[in-house]
């Protein structure tokens, strides 16, 4: 909290504002409402998903269906649109809603001081100047400079992530969206709506919307490409058709079988189904989704920028190493345990108890036993200085009662040190650079024998080993006057000495830097620490790059060109930072072209949280705000776990592939019969019809589709670069279109062609019976299926044959294949069923053909990996 030179003694005696200033204040400065932006209605979020061009291309093929007689048909690819719609809808409506978050946290009533009488009013009301008065439970409406204060402690957790509640004092500034613990107190004022922080921090999360992910990018990009394509093929056989003297009906026929072929009606509800595996084995390894498409978005990133404290260290900490003028200590103790085994001589274990007393004074937190095990209760650091006091015997409950605290100046992030006021002293922690700054030296390099150099000797050497330091600091008695302001009290400090505290490394993190290494994702570590301490970790865990470049954040370019050229390097370090300098750093990697994953906990990390790419909050220490900005929570708040994300995320970009695959291998199988037909200006039979290719789409190639979309990930994914920016690239197009594709089209026109020379047809002849060319028509469509379910396993690998993985490996595969084969049985053999698709049972020649279709995928796949294999050696 800040300190103000507010004048307490006369505001306490104010009436509060009259009617009219209140009225006039609030036309001046408006209402007191955070920012805000009205979400799209779900029922036009809904709409959209059924008038973008793939679903208007399939809208306009339904109706010509239905225009040309073919109410069926018609109604098929209807159901083919709202089933798409319906899952993309679902994917859709998982949009973000921090800046409603934030909103929420104002109360609806507060209680003020006008005209001379206490009211309540709704919190919307409160101008510039009200007087404001809280009490326990209260939540801040607005930014108050405090007036006068009774034991009033916030709770400040949602804009800095600092757990243990904040003593405060009159003077001192509170802001809107913190809470009070205990105490009351009388407030100004100050600021509004948007003009309060936390407005500030709502404007700065909704002034740019969301990036959108590379995956939405892709999909997008697949479906005009697709679309496109099928318009224009589609309306290419139509004019064939209508030149060749075919009636237009059946022009517009042919033109509706093209299009429909040509589109993987699969592909969304596919899509989504692969992000929702994903995001579920992800739920399993601690790390909850917020937004499906992030699934992808991890695969794709290339760059993380990671906290320190928490993410890449435990958490727990321990003060292990003291300097003090008369020596140094070391501390070997375990986790919070009160009992330790310390080196000191007598005179610096003196000193060390005046230093652990003074430490644990200044702190909020402290520890307790349960289910025993000795635990922090509050911030682990203060914890921790509460445990040092401890270790040395120091009955702190004692020394208070004897010395009792008479003003208590908490600590802020321009200070960077909390003081306590006794009745005859002053007890100060905090950061050594703002300890020094304000202690005196005129008698201390003569009496003790050090200076303010030794000193900044043994922060250096500390820091270097890794440890966080602070310096504690008393003033001398009777020369401390409580009514004076903080900059006068906190000066002529007498250094006791420094503490060093260890927050060792997680285990298993250095193992996890090293994998995102091997992924080729770079790492940054983003800290508020000591650049020393900084360092000391990012060597252990072997972050640093060759360059050991360590950055503080004040020195960090103005420029963003600047900035992000500075930053894109593996293993830098950027320390005294703030939650501005993490917004710049994801714009300035962002301009560089890389997919950004930012970590976060507290209130101000909401809009870098948000502006990058993945988001990702943690789910022990953050804030309720941080983790409604992110797109990832972290539920164990460990680094390796954000690694083991991207690994599901290139799982997840390598399963679209291969569906995708898969799905344009059969459209290759269903486009095929309508080619010939025009290749052969309508003198040969048509072996599919529209039904039958939606009855392939929908009721035989979705299930293998969606198991492909849950391939386990293989141990080396991260090893494996990703191969290209896009979905379709030159290894989906060529196993597709110049592999698989022909594979299986092949079989297919052989097995309809068998079938019809079974009832003595031969081609240039008569065409055939309708019956005959509905078993042959049968004989096609089983070629098809069996094809499919041999693609379906091809498609596991690009590289390997389908034997090596394992044929049982992937169950759900199995299974959908089983169910496959089923379908096709039913297909086949229901009469009604295979009456509306237009096909009958295929005689024998037309069976054995068409199940040599699965032998025939495979040995073609077998052969091109291998020449791909040895082409790649």
């Amino acid at each position: 909290m800040e300190r103000t030179s507010v004048d307490s003694r006369s505001i306490r005696r104010v009436s509060g504002l009259s009617t009219p200033e209140v009225n006039e204040r609030r036309r001046r400065d408006g209402q007191n409402v955070l920012p805000s932006q009205r979400p799209p209605s779900p029922w036009r979020v809904f709409a959209e998903q059924f008038v973008h061009f793939f679903a208007i291309m399939l809208w306009a093929a339904s109706g010509l269906a239905i225009i040309a007689g073919m109410t069926e048909l018609g109604i098929a690819i209807t159901l083919v649109v709202v089933i798409n719609g319906v899952f993309a809808f679902v994917q859709e409506h998982r949009a973000e809603r921090a800046a409603e978050q934030l909103r929420e946290l104002l109360p609806k009533r507060v209680t003020v001081r006008r005209d001379g009488t206490t009211r309540e009013i709704d919190a919307t009301e409160l101008v510039i100047g009200d007087v404001v008065l809280i009490g326990p439970g209260d939540r801040i409406s607005a930014d108050l400079e405090i007036a006068d204060s009774h034991g009033l402690r916030l709770d400040i957790s949602l804009l800095t992530g600092e757990s243990a509640p904040e003593s405060i004092e009159a003077g001192e500034t509170v802001y809107a969206g913190t809470f009070v613990v205990e105490g009351q107190a009388t407030g100004i004022v100050r600021a509004i709506g948007s003009e309060t922080r936390l407005g500030e921090i709502a404007s700065l999360t909704r002034a740019r919307e969301r990036p959108e992910t590379p995956l939405h990018h892709e999909i997008n990009r697949l479906v005009r490409v697709i679309a496109t394509v099928a318009v224009a093929v589609g309306g290419i056989f139509f004019a064939v058709s209508v030149a060749l003297g075919t009636d237009p009906s059946v022009g517009i026929l042919f033109a509706i079988g093209v299009t429909v072929a040509l589109v993987p009606e699969g592909l969304l509800p596919s899509v989504t189904m692969s992000l929702a595996v994903g995001a579920k084995r992800l739920a399993t390894e601690n790390a909850l989704v917020r937004r499906l498409e992030s699934v992808e978005t991890l695969g794709s990133t290339t760059f993380i920028c990671t906290d320190k404290t928490g993410t890449l260290t435990q958490n727990r900490m321990a003060v292990v190493e003291a300097w003090t003028p008369t020596g140094r200590a070391r501390i070997e103790g375990d986790g919070y345990e009160p009992r330790a085994q310390i080196e000191a001589d007598d005179d610096t274990l003196s000193v060390l108890r005046e230093m652990g007393s003074v430490a644990a004074r200044c702190s909020t937190g402290d520890i307790e036993r349960r289910n025993g095990e000795w635990i922090a209760h509050g911030d682990p650091m203060e914890a921790a200085l509460v445990t040092f006091a401890r270790r040395l015997n120091v009955d702190v409950q004692e020394r208070t009662r004897a010395n009792p605290e008479v003003r208590r100046f908490p600590f802020d992030p321009r200070r960077r040190r909390t003081s306590v006021l006794t009745k005859d002293r002053l007890l100060v922690m905090g950061a050594p650079e703002a300890i020094l700054e304000r202690a005196d030296y005129s008698d201390v390099d003569t009496s003790v024998g050090y200076g303010r150099g030794d000193v900044s000797t043994a922060v250096s050497e500390m820091a270097e080993r890794g440890l966080r330091v602070l310096a504690v600091a008393t003033r001398p008695e009777n020369e401390v006057f409580p009514d004076a302001d903080i900059e006068s009290i906190e000066s002529d400090l007498e250094l006791l000495g420094l503490v060093g505290l260890e927050d060792p490394p997680r285990p298993g993190v250095a193992e996890a830097v090293s994998a995102s290494k091997d992924a080729s994702v770079r790492t940054a570590m983003i800290t508020g620490d000591h650049p020393t301490t900084a360092r000391s970790i990012a060597e252990q865990i072997g972050l640093l790059g060759e360059e050991g470049l360590v950055v503080e954040g004040d020195d960090l370019p103005e420029d963003d060109q600047v900035l992000g050229a500075l930053l894109d390097r593996d293993g830098i370090v950027v320390s005294r930072v703030s939650p501005e300098d993490k917004l710049r750093i994801a714009r300035a990697l962002q301009d560089r072209g890389h997919v950004v994953a930012m970590t976060g906990d507290g209130v101000n990390d909401g809009p870098a949280l948000q502006e990058a790419d993945v988001g990702v909050a943690m789910g022990r220490s953050g804030t309720d705000v941080a983790r409604e900005a992110a797109d990832l929570v972290l539920l164990d708040d460990d680094f390796g776990t954000i690694v083991t994300a991207i690994k599901q995320g290139r799982a997840t970009f390598y399963n679209i592939k291969r569906f995708l695959t898969y799905l344009l291998t059969d459209n290759v199988a269903q486009l095929t019969p309508f080619v010939v037909w025009a290749l052969a200006a309508g003198q040969f039979p048509l072996a599919l019809g529209i039904l039958q290719i939606l009855a392939l789409d929908i009721g035989t190639d979705l299930l293998p589709a969606l198991a492909l979309g849950s391939e386990p990930p293989s141990e080396d994914v991260l090893q494996q670069p990703l191969e290209a920016e896009h979905l379709i690239d030159e290894t989906v197009l060529g196993r597709a279109f110049g592999v698989l594709g022909p594979a299986e089209a092949t079989v297919e026109m052989t097995a309809f062609v068998v079938a019809l020379a079974a009832f003595g047809w031969v081609p240039g002849g008569p065409f055939p019976e309708h019956s005959e060319l509905l078993a042959a028509s049968g004989a096609a469509f089983t070629a098809v299926v069996v094809g499919q379910m041999a693609n379906a396993f091809a498609c596991r690998s690009t590289t390997r044959w389908p034997g090596d993985l394992g044929w049982t490996s992937n169950r759900l595969l199995v299974v959908a294949v089983v169910v496959e084969l089923l379908a096709l049985l039913a297909f086949l053999f229901i009469g009604p069923i295979a009456r509306v698709l237009g096909h009958a049972p295929p005689p024998l020649e037309g069976m054995f053909i068409a199940l040599l279709a699965a032998p025939a995928v495979l040995v073609v796949d077998a052969i091109h990996k291998r020449l791909r294999t040895m082409g790649s050696s």
